[in-house]
């Protein structure tokens, strides 16, 4: 029996649904139409022969066997993306800018003008993925300049500020009464967001507890959406489609943020880089 096969092109479509918050959005960042990334998820489902993404009112939720596939497939393509750099070299000028889930759709945009502005012409690519693993990526040379949550990583970079932070849920939601804990859904550890919330209302002596996790952003925000708990976020740009802030749970202060540029990186690209993610920062 031949082996099932992964398809590039469709693991992109899966993780811009995820990076982008629904099909349409995606569609839209890969300048392809609406059915074409959902075809692009059907054929992963018709590989793995079970459903990754369902629909959930307006928005998307990932299936158990879709937040694992999505897990991998930022793998798989991170790693065929640094191969076809290194082995074919044929796009000329590229830049490969690295951000945090957190508050990436506000990092991004950002980043990419401000090389450009430097760099007219070049190229710019991206890499969504957990701090620590940013770093090492910045480190051995396949990202050219990354922004990161500064505890979450071993190596401290440059200081760019703070990212904001604020509690979410869907609409009209409410903890139980005392003195059952609050229910939180966060990231899986490792993760400094997650270490934030928890120290945050341990200080304010509020019970609380995990309800639920997930290895990516995506799979918090589907879990939250289903009304099971309260997620600590960032609250840079917009509230994520589902959700909304609430403000019935102690503040939480901002956590830090660094920058790194791989060594040998252009110094003019570096400092556009981080300039960009300073002014976001300093604008919340």
């Amino acid at each position: 029996m031949p082996q099932p096969v992964l398809d590039i092109v469709a693991l992109r479509s899966l993780t811009a649904i995820a990076d982008c918050g629904g099909f349409h959005r995606a569609a839209q960042t890969l300048s392809l139409s609406q059915s074409a990334v959902s075809q692009h998820v059907r054929r992963l489902e018709k590989t793995l022969g079970r459903p990754v993404v369902e629909r959930e009112g307006r928005g998307t939720r990932f299936t158990p066997e879709g937040r694992l596939l999505l897990e991998q497939a930022r793998r798989i393509l991170a790693v065929h993306d640094e191969a076809v750099r290194t082995l074919l070299d044929a796009e000329g000028d590229t830049v490969t800018v690295g951000s945090t889930e957190h508050a990436a759709d506000q990092f991004l945009p950002r980043l990419t003008a401000a090389v450009q502005q430097v760099r007219p012409g070049c190229r710019v690519r991206f890499r969504i993925d957990r701090s620590a693993r940013l770093v090492e990526a910045v480190e051995r040379g396949s990202v050219d300049v990354a922004v990161y949550v500064t505890e979450a990583a071993a190596t401290e970079g440059t200081p760019v500020g703070g990212l904001p932070l604020t509690w979410h849920a869907v609409p009209g939601w409410a903890p139980p009464p005392a003195p059952a804990p609050v229910p939180l859904v966060a990231v899986e550890e490792p993760c400094a967001i997650r270490r934030r919330a928890i120290a945050t209302l341990a200080r304010h002596a509020v019970p609380a507890a995990i309800v639920g996790d997930a290895g990516y952003l995506a799979g918090v925000l589907d879990i939250a959406r289903t009304g099971q708990g309260v997620a600590l976020l960032a609250s840079v740009g917009a509230a994520p489609d589902g959700l909304t802030p609430y403000e019935g749970l102690p503040p939480v202060t901002p956590i830090p943020m660094s920058a790194l540029a791989r060594p040998g990186a252009d110094a003019a690209t570096t400092e556009a880089a981080f300039s960009a993610v300073r002014e976001l920062l300093r604008q919340e």
